[in-house]
């Protein structure tokens, strides 16, 4: 299975030989600033099996969770691309917009529901956590 994506302007590229580990829609506040006030749909993958072209951006930054983490973006088009966590090298996690089919990023599960705001639009078929879930695999 290959799956692809980009930025809005095409200068990044990134390709998964493989699908992703896990897909949550991510109500923390600093997933609400990348989504302009929504939460943001990130799906895992394995860095392993994950490569970019194209050059990136980084803003480095504390996580409600804790964790340090890089937030990478096209230094040209300023689209949001992906999330490291320092405490897992192994996964990169993708925004789901990014994706050529964005059909591919169903969420499994709605996080950091406790930071919605009231107006929040959060799918009731979807297991919801209130902060941080246990990591991915």
């Amino acid at each position: 299975m290959k799956i692809t994506g980009k930025c809005l302007c095409g200068a990044v590229r990134w390709e998964s030989s493989e699908a992703a580990i896990v897909t949550r829609w991510c109500w923390c506040r600093e997933c609400q600033y990348l989504g302009a006030g929504s939460g943001t749909v990130n799906a895992a993958f394995r860095t392993a099996t994950f490569t970019v072209t194209g050059k990136t951006s980084d803003y480095i930054s504390i996580a409600d969770s804790g964790n340090r983490m890089h937030r990478r973006f096209c230094p040209t088009c300023a689209t949001p691309l992906f999330s490291e966590a320092e405490v897992r090298p192994h996964l990169i996690f993708v925004r789901a917009g990014t994706f050529d089919d964005p059909n591919l990023a169903k969420p499994a599960m709605t996080i950091w529901t406790s930071s919605a705001p009231r107006w929040a639009c959060i799918d009731a078929d979807l297991p919801q956590v209130e902060k941080q879930p246990p990591p991915a695999a």
